[in-house]
């Protein structure tokens, strides 16, 4: 099952948390937002169809998080966990530690912001346009 939606980067995403990537439906991020890679999404959590929120409330359920710009392309590969709620009206963040709450996507992520392939957030550094797949 596979979920695409758009999203955007910003001039201030610094791509330097060590835990966590987040995206957002924020259209303004300050330069504290170290977490932050995608702004303007088009969805939120809320929005994920029933069955993948089905499917991501597993715990044994891989999730992969496809980023991807024009230039760069990087693949998250997380986990899902029955206390997620998945229905935050704004982020989704995918945690490296298992920390669970209504903004969590999933746990136990191979990538944070840190990670992330550096042509990527250059273009994101650039406000270019994001597309963001989750297949579970």
């Amino acid at each position: 099952m596979e979920y695409t939606f758009q999203a955007r980067g910003h001039h201030n995403i610094t791509s330097q948390h060590r835990t966590t990537f987040e995206v957002t439906q924020d259209t303004e991020i300050g330069l504290a937002a170290d977490c932050i890679v995608g702004v303007s999404a088009n969805v939120s959590l809320k929005d994920l169809p029933h069955a993948m929120k089905d499917a991501i409330q597993n715990e044994e359920t891989k999730i992969q998080v496809v980023l991807e710009t024009e230039n760069a392309k990087d693949v998250i590969t997380g986990y899902g966990h029955p206390a997620l709620t998945l229905d935050h009206p704004t982020d989704m963040v995918c945690r490296k530690s298992d920390y669970t709450c209504s903004r969590t996507l999933m746990i136990h992520a191979d990538q944070a912001a840190m990670d992330l392939n550096p042509d990527l957030v250059k273009d994101l550094q650039e406000g270019k346009p994001l597309k963001v797949i989750i297949k579970v």
